[in-house]
């Protein structure tokens, strides 16, 4: 409204100036009503569908609502009690010889009663003098000695030390500082961050063998799963590339997320089933077969919907979650169906996929899910051919979880060289958890068989059972 508008509305009246005032303030807060869900729409919209709730701001999180109705009692159950333990190391006697409430002399005990107490043994750090005899061999014409298994070479550090405390910070997440008052309370052991580091760098430089192992099994797997996260090296932001199994797991650390690392470590041609998100790092990679993860796919829809409500895009999306929701269910129903009727939902779901991104259509967010479609058409239902191999990227996910625990307490590297060890150590302790080995114990008896006979340490094959089990009884309690 002009001024001479505005002058001209006043001179008209008091009742025609409070029609157009009355008009313009419900246009007003219509308006700011639309404002205001724009606004929370694209708040919403930044915060992605599979953030953790732990990454969520406290004050951005939604009140619980409070139950509409009372909770069902539950029904009384059986209780639970530790077994009393089948060895007895220490008997204590606790005897009186006056009442602790009236100070009288007592008589000879009447009856007796059993307690059992589990404890954790006081622990001290064991000073190992180490005399190492030295002989002349006459064939060699050289001095030879014994070699020393309890530590690593010009180690002053126990073996069980180093390789423990590698599992508690890279595996566990503890931090450096917590790792150093853990062993200074718990065992009275007193160590630097330096030397901390330093044998964690020479573990690595022996582990490297079995590094390489893991590499070239994750090559030549028959199916493999692929997923990236965030990494500071020194202040720059890397990538930690996680490839895994349910027999290994492989991790780089480098400074590239493009292909460049997935032809390094996988090559040109991959002889099994890759299962990846969409990134399209993984395009240049020629495999047998390539599964794309269908959760990722969802995610991607529940964003969208939090900012387009038109009408083309919620066609495309019903169509779109059907979709994807039958063949999660025909991936289900695999044994209950005959083969014949199995083979014939297979081609009808794929004949449905590709009516779906011929379509045209008009809205952008549609069109952008239809490439991307057409693209990977071939990588949606592959896990319908291949029974082992899973509609989702859900194990390579777990298997980074543990860099990402680790990444919130450490806050990455601070060199290349700690970047290294750090893709190391991750991949040989994961790989022994995957197989169902002790990963401490298992290291641990694996580089004192290497330092006693010289040879190249090779990593044991998986276990029958998936559950870690006790390898040579090696006390870890007492660091």
């Amino acid at each position: 409204m002009t001024e001479a508008e505005a002058t001209g509305l006043y001179l008209s009246g008091l009742k025609p100036t409070m029609i157009v005032l009355l008009e313009q303030d419900k246009l007003i807060s219509r308006q700011q009503a639309k404002i205001n869900d724009l606004e929370r729409q694209f708040a919403l919209a930044k915060r992605h569908p599979s953030t953790p709730s732990g990454m969520q701001a406290a004050f951005t999180k939604a009140n619980r609502a409070s139950a509409s109705k009372r909770k069902k009692k539950k029904g009384k159950r059986r209780g639970i009690h530790r077994p009393p333990p089948s060895k007895i190391d220490e008997t204590k006697e606790h005897v009186l010889d006056r009442c602790p409430d009236c100070c009288n002399p007592l008589p000879p005990a009447s009856e007796t009663r059993q307690r059992f107490t589990e404890e954790l043994p006081v622990v001290k750090p064991r000073v190992i003098k180490h005399v190492i005899y030295r002989y002349w061999c006459r064939v060699c014409r050289k001095i030879v000695e014994s070699p020393v298994t309890d530590a690593l070479p010009k180690s002053a550090i126990g073996l069980r030390t180093v390789v423990y405390s590698a599992w508690l910070h890279y595996i566990l997440g503890v931090s450096f500082d917590k790792i150093i008052q853990l062993l200074n309370l718990s065992a009275h052991f007193k160590i630097s961050t330096g030397g901390l580091f330093g044998a964690w760098h020479n573990l690595a430089r022996i582990l490297q063998p079995l590094y390489d192992q893991v590499g070239r099994g994750a090559k030549w797997s028959a199916v493999l799963h692929a997923d990236e996260t965030s990494w500071r090296v020194n202040g720059c932001t890397h990538w930690l590339w996680c490839f895994t199994n349910k027999h290994l797991a492989y991790y780089v650390i480098d400074r590239c997320r493009g292909s460049p690392v997935a032809l390094r470590v996988l090559g040109k041609y991959f002889a099994g089933v890759l299962v990846t998100d969409f990134l399209a790092a993984y395009g240049l990679i020629r495999a047998l077969a390539k599964q794309k993860c269908l959760v990722h796919l969802l995610r991607e829809i529940i964003r969208v919907n939090l900012f387009d409500s038109s009408p083309q895009w919620k066609d495309f999306r019903n169509q779109l979650k059907r979709l994807v929701l039958d063949g999660l269910r025909l991936g289900r129903q695999r044994v209950e169906l005959n083969p014949a009727c199995f083979e014939r939902r297979k081609a009808l779901l794929r004949q449905r996929l590709v009516e779906l991104y011929v379509k045209p259509c008009s809205n952008e967010n549609a069109g952008r899910l239809r490439k991307r479609l057409e693209r990977h058409r071939n990588e949606i239902f592959t896990f319908l051919d291949f029974p082992e191999v899973t509609a989702d990227n859900n194990h390579a996910e777990r298997q980074i979880r543990p860099a990402v625990v680790s990444r919130k307490t450490s806050y990455g590297n601070r060199s290349k060289q700690g970047a290294d060890t750090q893709a190391m150590l991750l991949s040989i302790f994961r790989t022994l958890e995957l197989r169902g080995y002790n990963p401490v114990n298992t290291l641990l008896f694996l580089a004192q068989e290497h330092l006693r006979t010289g040879k190249p340490m090779t990593l044991p094959p998986t276990l029958a059972c998936t559950p870690t089990v006790e390898q040579p009884r090696i006390e870890t309690a007492a660091v």
